[in-house]
């Protein structure tokens, strides 16, 4: 039974890395490129229909972690996937107190109605998303030694 947590838990956490991933660095240059409002448009539409799925998908992936940590104590690896949830705790808080305020704004935005630092703010969104990418591939990582 193990087993197959710590392969589901891998597997979850790594699909959640993947749509970040591609996130930071395919979909945001696409929306950057597209012409007049579109960047902004796209954005907002991904922050609603991102930001209602993703933190499901955090809280599970850290709740998967943690039972792996408590289930596997005794197995070799132990140590790797404590680390990888303390990552994973790292990434919600980041997400919470960093991405999420400027998600939650965001995603109201039109051409209309947009702050005229929209830009900045996106910008920092990026490079607060780039470096939760950073922690959350580091954490599948150790998940993924954790296994061999």
């Amino acid at each position: 039974m193990l087993n197959a947590l710590e392969v589901f838990t891998t597997v979850v956490v790594g699909l959640m890395v993947g749509v970040e991933f591609s996130v930071a660095f395919v979909m945001n240059r696409i929306f950057n490129a597209l012409p007049e409002d579109s960047d902004q448009l796209a954005r907002a539409h991904g922050g609603r229909m991102l930001g209602a799925l993703m933190p499901f998908w955090y809280v599970g992936s850290l709740v998967l972690g943690a039972i792996w940590a408590v289930a596997g104590w005794d197995r070799s690896g132990a140590g790797l996937v404590v680390i990888a949830a303390a990552l994973l705790i790292v990434s919600v808080i980041m997400s919470v107190l960093l991405l999420v305020p400027i998600n939650n704004r965001s995603r109201t935005w039109t051409p209309e109605n947009r702050p005229e630092d929209w830009k900045e703010q996106m910008n920092r969104w990026d490079r607060y998303h780039y470096a939760r990418v950073a922690v959350i591939v580091a954490a599948f990582t150790l998940l993924v030694t954790a296994l061999v």
